[in-house]
Order: C-alpha cells, then sequence, then structure tokens
C-alpha cells in the first residue's frame, strides 16, 4: 500500500509504543514521518519537543515545514498517565497531566494549522482512550484529560471543515505499551494485575500497539476522504460489548 506516497506526517510521542507504531505502518505506506518527542533518538526524522514548552512545539513544526516543503498529516500522540482517585493527585500535577495531554495537542496544531490548510490531503489524528467513556477505577485525572481530548476532537472537527482538515481520534483499550508495562512492574503482583487488565476487555488480551497504529493510519489515510468527527474505538470490545463470563474448568 502507497496511500501516504508524497505525504508529510507529524507524530508527537513518535519514538516508542503506539506513536512509534503508527509512524512505521505511515512510512511503511510512503509517507515521510517526523518524530516529535523528548528523546526522538533512533528515529530518522527526529525532532526534540516537549509538547508543555510553545517554543519547542512552534521550532519543531517549522523545521519539519522547512525539511519537507509541508504537513498534511498530524498524528498527536504525546500523553502521560496518573493513577489515583480523585482526592490522590495535587493541583501541580492536575495542571502538569492536563498541560500535556489536553494543552499539548491544542498547542502542537495551532503550530501545524498554517501548513494543514495548504495540503489537500489534511487529517489530524488525536490518541484518546477507552477511559474518556468509560468509568475505569483510579484513573480520575487521566480520564478527565482524555475526556477533554474527545470534546477537543469533536470542536475541531467542527472547526475546520471549512478548511478541508478531517480531524478523528482513536480509543485505545488498555495497550501492551511500555507505560502499562511500567504501571505493571510497580503492581504489588504483576501477574495477577496484567490477568485482571486482561480480563476486563472482551477479547481477553491487551490491545496491541501495532492495532492501534493501524487504526491512526486509517483514520490519517486519504482514502478516508470523509470520514472526520469520528472517535474510533480499539479497545477488545470494552466500549461496546457486554459478553457472558467465559466458563471455567
Amino acid at each position: 500500500m502507497s496511500e501516504f506516497a508524497g505525504l508529510t506526517a507529524v507524530v508527537t510521542g513518535g519514538a516508542s509504543g503506539i506513536g512509534a507504531a503508527a509512524a512505521a505502518i505511515m512510512a511503511d505506506r510512503g509517507a515521510e514521518v517526523a518524530v516529535l518527542d523528548l528523546n526522538p533518538e533512533g528515529a530518522k526524522h527526529g525532532f526534540r519537543c516537549d509538547v508543555s514548552n510553545d517554543d519547542e512545539v512552534r521550532a519543531a513544526i517549522e523545521g519539519v515545514g522547512e525539511r519537507f516543503g509541508g504537513i498534511d498529516v498530524l498524528v498527536n500522540n504525546a500523553g502521560i498517565g496518573a493513577q489515583g482517585d480523585v482526592a490522590a493527585n495535587g493541583d501541580a500535577e492536575w495542571h502538569r497531566v492536563l498541560d500535556v495531554n489536553v494543552v499539548g495537542m491544542a498547542r502542537v496544531t495551532r503550530a501545524a494549522l498554517p501548513y494543514l490548510r495548504r495540503s489537500n490531503t489534511a487529517a489530524v489524528v488525536n490518541t484518546c482512550s477507552i477511559a474518556a467513556w468509560a468509568g475505569l477505577p483510579s484513573r480520575v485525572l487521566y480520564s478527565a484529560s482524555k475526556g477533554a481530548v474527545l470534546a477537543l476532537t469533536l470542536a475541531m472537527a467542527a472547526d475546520h471543515l471549512d478548511d478541508g482538515i478531517r480531524i478523528n481520534c482513536v480509543c485505545p483499550g488498555t495497550a501492551d505499551t511500555p507505560w502499562v508495562g511500567r504501571l505493571l512492574d510497580s503492581a504489588a503482583d504483576p501477574a495477577a494485575e496484567r490477568a485482571a487488565l486482561q480480563a476486563r476487555q472482551p477479547m481477553g488480551r491487551l490491545v496491541t500497539a501495532e492495532e492501534v497504529g493501524h487504526a491512526i493510519a486509517y483514520l490519517a489515510s486519504p482514502l478516508s476522504g470523509s470520514t472526520t468527527g469520528t472517535a474510533l474505538a480499539v479497545d477488545g470490545g470494552m466500549f461496546g460489548l457486554r459478553p457472558r463470563p467465559r466458563a471455567t474448568s
């Protein structure tokens, strides 16, 4: 497949996990992919960027625009996690997580808009989460940030219809990524915690980064020209299915 041939894509948080998978898939399909990350080492086209710093965001986006002559696809994937109930985190942590997970997407998109407006195939894909629409235990701050990402996606999609910019989001369930790996490692019983996370997804396993990456590529592709304002779940059926409990032997 080569539907991205001649296009330039930007992936924030593209050095590992879901971002790296999406970047690799789009590159395999013909895109020039610029990875914006705190540590972009190893990326073919890497740009150091902290999405909570507007100066770094603007410099990185301008660097991509100068190197490739434009930007056609933006994947807002950079984000951080948070644990605990509503009383678990102080104001500073609330501001930090929302600044990265929500305002960071606004900063990058704002900086990329002049380039996206000049593209005939402009698309933005935001990495959201099943946490935006399902109440998960001990994820209040993270869920609040991803609920905001869902609302942000829909509002931006409405605003930029006349610009010809499609804006969607992908909502993974629990994915087998480095961040989830660190979360499991910190649990009192990592094996039991992994089993519990697998069991709450109807398919009985964690989502892979590559599966989410393929969903991002689908939403970003010029072949999906009539898809905008959509939240695509990649969650093993967690959002929509209520299966009967599996029989145990």
